[in-house]
């Protein structure tokens, strides 16, 4: 399949507790973004009916705008690399009312990192992909029911979160296309949503996989990605202000140019890349107002070398 286009988004990980949604919306309105990736916050897997959603997606689509795309914010889904039968149980539970939740939004995609696997435990690892993968080819089906059009995982920075390596990443996410293809008529396929900064560096902060590397990697099995900024070792992200694209190693030009050298690779036709950052600090008086031009700063950026585009 022929990528026909990227088109830019947001994920709204960095309004949780401090700015509602209908700020962030009208934002994104002003600066003409129109896609949304929603992140995950603890309160929606205890909602016992469909009302707030239902208002969310009306609130987005009042204003033109696509929740396009769920997303999990924290490592909250990692039970099933624990070894344990709780913590096993309720990330299947959080899944399933993961999925629920993105029938409801009418969204493409809902994903997540996958989880970690204990640093003390590590030889647990290898265990723990399979009981991910387990559960993962099960709830293709729920994905499939709930009208979904694919799942997606993103690789990480760390060997204890997997993918991460380029092995990891095809077998995974083969391991489930693969299941993918011989069940076409009840399940989704699985893709990755890959981020521009994540890379391997390993305990003596040296470079095993860059970030461009692993991106480019991922391009035929991603269906869409993150855009944040980073320094030489992945050790801290931020946005694309002129201080932090001084700072930062990404160059939004390369990344530009991979995306439309690589235009016949992608799975899926359009794509978009969501600016995936945490602000200024939270909870602060003197920080908490800032985000507002952290988020157009960094959106405007993107926009001048993505927007608009013809691949």
């Amino acid at each position: 399949m022929v990528m026909s286009i990227v088109e830019i988004g947001i994920k709204t990980d960095p309004i949780t507790t401090r700015y509602s949604f209908d700020w962030l919306f009208d934002l994104l309105v002003e600066e003409e973004i129109k896609y949304v990736q929603l992140g995950a916050f603890f309160e929606m897997f205890h909602m016992d009916d469909d009302g707030y959603f239902v208002k969310l997606r009306e609130k987005a689509e009042k204003r033109g705008l696509k929740i396009k795309s769920m997303f999990s914010a924290y490592r909250e889904f990692g039970g099933f690399f624990y070894d344990d039968p709780y913590m096993e149980k309720a990330a299947r539970k959080m899944y399933e009312k993961y999925i629920h939740i993105a029938s409801v939004l009418g969204v493409d995609y809902a994903g997540t990192n996958p989880g970690a696997v204990y640093r003390d435990q590590f030889q647990k690892k290898d265990q723990g992909i399979d009981t991910y993968l387990k559960h993962m080819k099960e709830l293709q089906h729920l994905a499939y029911e709930k009208g979904l059009k694919a799942f997606n995982v993103e690789p990480m920075s760390s060997l204890a979160e997997p993918p991460t390596t380029p092995d990891e990443m095809d077998y995974m996410i083969g391991e489930l296309n693969d299941y993918h293809k011989k069940h076409q008529s009840s399940t989704v396929p699985v893709w990755l949503c890959g981020d521009i900064s994540h890379g391997l560096a390993d305990e003596n902060q040296k470079i095993i996989h860059s970030n461009l590397e692993l991106f480019v990697h991922g391009i035929p099995l991603m269906s869409e990605f993150h855009f944040k900024n980073t320094d030489e070792i992945y050790g801290s992200t931020f946005g694309f202000s002129p201080d932090e694209l001084k700072k930062g190693i990404i160059d939004l030009r390369e990344i530009r140019k991979i995306c439309d050298s690589h235009k016949e690779s992608w799975p899926v036709e359009e794509v978009v890349g969501y600016l995936e950052i945490g602000g200024p600090k939270i909870g602060r008086d003197y920080s908490d107002p800032l985000l507002g031009d952290a988020l157009r700063t960094s959106l405007r950026a993107i926009k001048e070398v993505f927007d608009p585009v013809s691949v």
